[in-house]
């Protein structure tokens, strides 16, 4: 946002913050949220590198394309053990898996 576009709107008395400010989020939750988001985004990339359909994995890991499209989304009812899980099975080390969560710009906590 330009600085003179905020200073307009906080002179109007408008409160400029981020969404964990109004959500009122912890560092922790910020933390998990955004690690949760980065697999969900690798997990998608993942499996169309490997040239398959959200059906088709999610018979792989005897699932439902419904639940793959969650994962992919960072669905907050999708839990991250399920997609780490799912990326193993696509064949993701855990030094992979390491360097997605290491890419991370979340302050340490």
């Amino acid at each position: 946002m330009k600085k003179s576009k905020k200073e307009k709107l906080e002179k109007a008395g408008w409160k400029i913050g981020t969404a964990s400010d109004f959500l009122e989020l912890s560092d922790e939750e910020v933390a998990f949220i955004e690690m949760k988001l980065a697999l969900a985004k690798y997990l998608k990339d993942r499996r169309r590198r490997k040239k398959l359909t959200q059906d088709q994995l999610a018979h792989s890991i005897q699932s439902s394309q419904s639940r793959v499209a969650k994962m992919e989304a960072g669905d907050p009812s999708v839990s991250i053990d399920l997609i780490v899980r799912s990326l193993l099975f696509l064949g993701t080390s855990p030094k992979q898996l390491a360097k997605v969560i290491g890419s991370l710009s979340v302050k340490p906590v």
